[in-house]
């Protein structure tokens, strides 16, 4: 809604002054009229002035050495002192969830080599079982008997046999 140059100057609590001063130096599309004849302040008009009111109300205050603070430095400080907590907060949950973090691969580190280290013996015990086995078949294999042992049995077969028709 368009304000007044006073009503705006009571707003900034500044002079009407200094609004006039500002408001004359806008480019003509800004600034406006009542049917009455009082001017008028648009939104955009509005916006300009306050940032030219506030660039002048720290010139002034730098010049001077004026340690007074206004209504919107004390806001800003406010503001800057909430978001430097929120900051710090974030950053000391951000420190926990690292901390946590590098518990979590610590702990999975070590479940790692435990779970290499019985690959390794698995590994290790397949490989003697398998020797063994190798060696163990080498031993079971029966030599061929020589021709005479064989004759020698088949004799022994028949003179038993022979024996059981008497």
């Amino acid at each position: 809604m368009p304000k007044t140059i006073r009503e705006l100057a009571d707003e900034l609590k500044v002079s009407k002054q200094t609004i006039q001063y500002h408001y004359q130096r806008l480019p003509t599309k800004n600034r406006q009229k009542y049917s009455q004849g009082k001017n008028v302040i648009s939104l955009t008009a509005e916006r300009i002035i306050r940032g030219k009111v506030a660039k002048t109300l720290v010139a002034n205050s730098q010049q001077t050495g004026s340690k007074k603070t206004t209504k919107t430095s004390k806001e800003n400080n406010e503001l800057i002192a909430t978001l430097r907590r929120e900051v710090a907060d974030l950053k000391s949950q951000r420190d926990k969830q690292l901390a946590t973090k590098d518990q979590q691969i610590s702990s999975k580190d070590r479940q790692i080599e435990y779970l290499t280290k019985l690959i390794n013996q698995q590994q290790q015990l397949q490989l003697a079982t398998v020797a063994e086995n190798k060696k163990l078949s080498s031993l079971l294999e029966k030599p061929k008997p020589p021709k005479k042992r064989q004759e020698n049995d088949q004799k022994e077969t028949i003179h038993k046999n022979w024996w059981h028709f008497w």
